[in-house]
């Protein structure tokens, strides 16, 4: 039998320029929602808009939610040499995407709440100028989106290997490689779609006297907050519980491991895999082999075409005959 390791860890894996992007714009974005929330918050009760309390409800949360965001970055790279931490920071970032997540689904039950209690009681709104507060938060809203989105570019990017495969294993936006971002980026976009929302059920209601659409106006935003909130909880719960076992590349490490093997001499007996950064990935793998020859330089090399793959033990098992 023999143990060996891919390559050593560092902690140089886990903290970069663009985390470092990312940190400075969650904060940039943190304080403008705090001050945008103040307004709509104060303006909601001032004009009596549901629909306007609910999206500036929902964005106290998120100057908290974004602000834990950004609490995480600041704590990674802190920490980012620490070596109690085996691989890295990383993960205190997915925590706090985790936390945010939460925040949303508890933003979502708020708003659930309260326009049920306005469609029990309407109470008469003052449109014009709740109309103008809502377009005002849309706006700051979308500006905060554009911040966020061009914080997410550094960590566009893909895998091209050797054998022929191109491997790209996170998603086609930048922001969403990194889940403490997106949980961020995605608080903005419930805000954004709020904000929408409010504009829609305060126009409506205005030039229609449609007054019941202020409320469900604020059922339909916090059925989509939910429904956001939910996905980045599965998201970042699945990273933090090591559930990886059914990304692609599992089957890629089998594929180049017990690929050069003739007539089935090397399998793979015992593989665990987990994510340690953004998009790079360690593992444990034992193999059985008749291969008196095979060794975990070998192995190693097979692995090397999977950029991905950034630490593995190796266990070799050898059975005569």
């Amino acid at each position: 039998m023999h143990t060996d390791n891919l390559s050593p860890w560092t902690h140089d894996h886990v903290f970069d320029s663009g985390n470092a992007a990312a940190e400075r714009s969650t904060r940039v974005v943190m304080w403008i929602t705090a001050a945008t929330m103040v307004v709509e918050i104060a303006a909601g009760g001032w004009f009596n808009s549901m629909a306007l309390l609910a999206d500036g409800w929902h964005m106290s949360s998120h100057a908290v939610a974004i602000g834990l965001s950004a609490a995480a970055y600041a704590l990674a790279r802190r920490h980012a040499r620490d070596p109690r931490f085996a691989f890295g920071t990383w993960k205190i970032e997915i925590l706090g995407g985790f936390a945010s997540a939460i925040f949303l689904l508890g933003v979502a039950a708020l708003m659930i709440v309260g326009s049920v209690e306005r469609l029990l009681s309407p109470q008469p709104i003052h449109y014009r100028e709740a109309i103008v507060v809502a377009i005002l938060g849309l706006l700051v809203n979308v500006v905060c989106a554009l911040i966020l989105g061009r914080a997410g570019h550094p960590h566009e990017h893909g895998h091209a290997h050797g054998h022929g495969h191109a491997h790209d294993h996170g998603s086609a936006h930048g922001h969403h490689h990194d889940l403490n971002l997106k949980s961020a980026y995605v608080h903005v976009l419930a805000d954004t779609a709020t904000s929408v929302l409010a504009i829609a059920a305060l126009v409506g209601g205005w030039l229609w006297g449609w007054s019941w659409l202020d409320p469900v106006m604020g059922l339909v935003g916090a059925v989509l907050v939910g429904v956001w909130a939910k996905g980045l909880v599965t998201d970042t719960g699945k990273i933090l519980l090591d559930r990886e076992m059914d990304h692609p590349v599992v089957d890629e490490i089998r594929e180049v491991i017990e690929a050069d093997a003739g007539a089935g001499d090397t399998k793979i007996t015992d593989l665990h895999v987990w994510r340690v950064g953004q998009n790079v990935y360690a593992c444990a793998v034992t193999v059985v082999t008749h291969d008196p020859l095979l060794t975990a330089d070998q192995i190693r090399e097979r692995l090397s075409v999977h950029e991905e793959v950034v630490h593995a033990t190796i266990e070799i098992h050898r059975c005569p005959g």
